[in-house]
């Protein structure tokens, strides 16, 4: 009787699951046709909802099926539908809204040329927050006017790269790392081996970092009829204080209140203060637009590589045994003609981005291979892309740092003194406890670790040198970890142009002398009933996004997160960024 409760009920559960599951999808595809766009519509870009490369459809769960939803359009669709509005006779302008902006500055760029371009229909582009940061004002110069409320503010102070260092704490815990790198820039490993940064580290980042700023600066000077001279002045001597500060430097053209934006809205719409405004953000006009064009008679894939690099075949980030079939599904299917990657990564593990490496030197010999750097496409993540036919970054991608590390820990007097555990073992051979936090390295263990790392990156550099066709001793002088802007990488030869995903495709089609073609996006969206089976996937970003909710600080957060990577990274060789920095 209990056995037959316990079925009818577990019966009674899954018939609701999935009445909901079909409430949402059919509610879900009416929604379509039911956006309607109207004449005189604005079109909204709120730069505080992060985009991203790739995004699997959002599930939350509740008695409204509405919150059983798709998920938001992503970078390339955001800019091919403003691009889009520009042409459509509904939208009539284009309105920035949003203090900060929590996108990285390749995308931010992206932005800012897709804005330029609807600026040519001679549409109008509003900008407004009562408060702007730096970030949020650099694609927000890009409009026609920009507004910041009377008692608000502009942020000009600036760019700064920051970094954590945790080898105080490890000293004091009485945890010993083991680390061994390739590569005199390669900082990954820095934050647990000193407590302040390395010369050779600081001398790259006051580089990159002053490369991006040279990049803000002269957007901003382009977009608001100033040089780069006064606003670097402003920034250096503060005087940028308070919105006044920033209208008597024509920074901004006003300082308004949001009602009174409206009344600029409308009149930029040809509307009276009696009419309502139809604001319609982007996420709406995804579903009311028709700005995807399906007729094209060949395939262009592109393939998103976004986030770090790992082993296995999940679905966060970019797994490499996943990735390796993907490409090769895309390499035999004869109607997708060439295969653009989209890198948006940091690196990784060393093994798995050789075995996607590898894949992609097997598909060039049957179709063109272009790929489209991000915010990142840095170690790992410039692996997977040397091997490239062509290769597209933005001015301020963050590329380069061909290097590896590989890191162990002994925590042996840490456990024994201050928590009373201790460990003992049988042994059939002097290392098969290689590894084990119960107890240091010997200096014979040592020196393989350090060799199979010096290996890795002789590996690394030689995949580099042939897929830039130089020579390893080039590559291994502009390696060493080092990072560089997708400006500088053009330079020295690691990029082949600066461009953005757009470009890629056309280049791509160009080489596959296709002239009608479509877009094909990999890895393929799952189903609404595949993420519901598989909703513990971003189980790391929901528990951050929870303790962030509960009001403790970003920092902490971020050192939580800090410690999952350490663990993840250990005892096997990695090619990632040296460093999580917050820039702003």
């Amino acid at each position: 009787m209990k056995l037959f409760v316990a079925v009818f009920i577990s019966m009674l559960v899954c018939g609701f699951l999935f009445i909901l599951i079909a409430i949402g999808v059919v509610s879900m595809a009416s929604s379509k046709s039911e956006v309607n766009i109207n004449d005189g519509s604005i079109l909204v870009l709120d730069l505080s909802r992060p985009v991203k490369d790739f995004e699997q459809p959002s599930i939350s769960f509740s008695l409204n099926a509405d919150k059983l939803t798709y998920s938001p359009p992503n970078l390339y669709e955001e800019l091919s539908m403003i691009r889009y509005a520009a042409k459509d006779s509904h939208i009539k302008a284009l309105y920035i809204k949003g203090s900060e902006n929590v996108n990285g500055f390749a995308a931010s760029q992206e932005l800012r040329l897709a804005i330029e371009d609807f600026k040519k229909s001679g549409k109008k582009v509003i900008a407004f927050s009562p408060t702007m940061t730096q970030t949020a004002y650099f694609v927000a110069s890009a409009a026609d006017k920009v507004y910041v409320s009377p008692e608000g503010g502009l942020d000009w102070a600036g760019m700064v790269a920051q970094t954590v260092y945790f080898k105080g704490l490890l000293d004091k815990l009485d945890i010993h790392p083991e680390i061994f790198f390739a590569g005199k820039f390669k900082s990954a490993t820095e934050p647990f081996r000193s407590d302040k940064m390395s010369d050779a580290n600081r001398l790259q980042i006051n580089v990159w970092l002053g490369e991006i700023y040279g990049q803000v600066l002269q957007g901003v000077a382009k977009s608001r009829g100033l040089d780069t001279a006064t606003l670097h002045e402003l920034a250096n001597e503060g005087k940028i204080r308070s919105a006044s500060d920033a209208l008597q430097n024509h920074m901004v053209d006003g300082l308004f209140y949001a009602d009174q934006v409206e009344n600029e809205l409308r009149k930029a719409t040809g509307k009276s203060e009696k009419n309502d405004l139809h604001l319609i953000s982007l996420d709406k006009y995804n579903k009311g637009a028709d700005y995807k064009d399906y007729s094209g008679k060949d395939r262009i894939a592109v393939l998103y590589a976004q986030g770090e690099i790992a082993s296995g075949s999940e679905n966060e980030g970019i797994q490499g045994e996943r990735y390796v079939h993907l490409i090769q599904d895309i390499r035999k299917d004869s109607s997708i003609k060439a295969l653009v990657i989209r890198v948006n990564s940091p690196g990784g593990s060393a093994l798995a981005s050789d075995l996607i490496w590898r894949e992609i030197q097997l598909t060039k010999k049957v179709k063109p291979v272009v790929v489209s750097m991000g915010n990142m496409a840095a170690s790992g993540g410039y692996y997977i892309s040397c091997g490239a036919d062509y290769i597209f970054a933005e001015p301020t991608t963050l590329t380069g740092s061909i290097g590896v590390f590989s890191m162990m820990g002994d925590a042996s007097n840490f456990l024994k003194n201050r928590l009373g555990i201790t460990f003992d073992a049988v042994k059939t051979s002097p290392h098969a406890d290689l590894g084990s936090i119960a107890r240091p390295l010997t200096p014979v263990e040592r020196n393989w670790m350090q060799a199979s790392v010096d290996s890795v990156y002789h590996t690394f550099t030689s995949r580099v040198a042939a897929g830039r066709d130089t020579s390893i001793t080039y590559i291994d002088s502009i390696g060493q970890g080092r990072v560089w802007t997708g400006l500088h990488a053009q330079k020295i030869g690691l990029v082949d142009a600066i461009g953005g995903l757009d470009d890629a495709i056309d280049y791509a089609a160009k080489q596959a002398h296709s002239t009608s073609y479509r877009v094909s996006t990999f890895p393929v969206k799952q189903s609404i009933l595949s993420q519901l089976l598989n909703s513990d996937d971003n189980r790391d970003e929901d528990i951050n996004l929870k303790l962030k909710a509960t009001g403790i600080s970003p920092e902490l957060v971020d050192f939580i997160d800090r410690t999952r990577e350490l663990k993840a990274m250990m005892n096997q060789p990695q090619a990632k960024m040296p460093y999580e920095l917050k820039i702003r």
